[in-house]
Formats: structure tokens, C-alpha cells, sequence
């Protein structure tokens, strides 16, 4: 799993755009857009600052989604994006909008998978 796209938006990736995402309202970092090799039924992500990781016992994620059972398969995401069978593991929270040259941590989980990723965003770019 690697960032596929840390550049400029295009218009085809604010039309995937979910409604109050803060993921493309951030005007400081170029959105991030995580891609996998096949489609998978995700049943848990998160985001979480790594130095959150490294100096808290129970780190605080930034983005946290889950599903129960019906999650839609899915190639590629971007952060903040709304998907398909996941909802918030706190109801109503938000993605926190992500800042560039900060280290983060994406956690994903199938039903027989578990995957990290570091990535860091990088300032947006017109």
C-alpha cells in the first residue's frame, strides 16, 4: 500500500469528493490518495500522527473508520474520503485535516489482513 498521488487536485478527485471532507478543504497540504494492489473489503482504517505513536500509550487517531460486514471492496481512497459500508468509529467525528511535513501512520484492516503505511503530505502546490 503506497500513497499513489500527493500532488495538485484535479478535477476528477473533487468530484469524488465527499460533502463537508475535509479532506479536500485543507489549502495546506496536496490531498493523499492510497492505493492497493487489488480490491479490498476494509473493516477498519485509521490515521494517527507517529509521534502520537511514539509517546502515547493509546494514540489519538486523526481518521478512524469501521464496518461492521458490508464494506464496498475498493482499490484506492483518499484521506478524509467518505467509503461505501464504513462510517465513523465515533459518531459524527471527522477526519482532522492533515498538515504538511508531519509524519502519519495509515492502519488498515481486512477480515484476514492488517497493513501499515507511513506517508507525510506534502505542501499544497498550484
Amino acid at each position: 500500500m503506497t500513497p499513489r498521488r500527493n500532488r495538485p487536485p484535479r478535477p476528477a478527485v473533487f468530484s469524488r469528493k465527499s460533502k463537508g471532507s475535509p479532506a479536500f478543504d485543507s489549502p495546506a497540504v496536496n490531498p493523499v490518495i492510497f492505493g492497493f494492489s487489488r480490491r479490498l473489503r476494509l473493516t477498519s482504517l485509521k490515521v494517527i500522527p507517529v509521534t502520537e505513536i511514539e509517546t502515547n500509550k493509546f494514540p489519538h487517531p486523526i481518521w478512524f473508520l469501521t464496518s461492521a460486514s458490508n464494506s464496498v471492496p475498493i482499490k484506492d481512497f483518499a484521506y478524509g474520503d467518505s467509503i461505501k459500508g464504513m462510517k465513523p468509529a465515533v459518531q459524527g467525528a471527522t477526519p482532522d485535516p492533515l498538515e504538511p511535513g508531519v509524519n502519519y501512520r495509515l492502519f488498515v484492516e481486512t477480515g484476514e489482513l492488517k497493513a501499515e503505511h507511513d506517508f507525510m503530505p506534502v505542501p499544497r502546490t498550484q
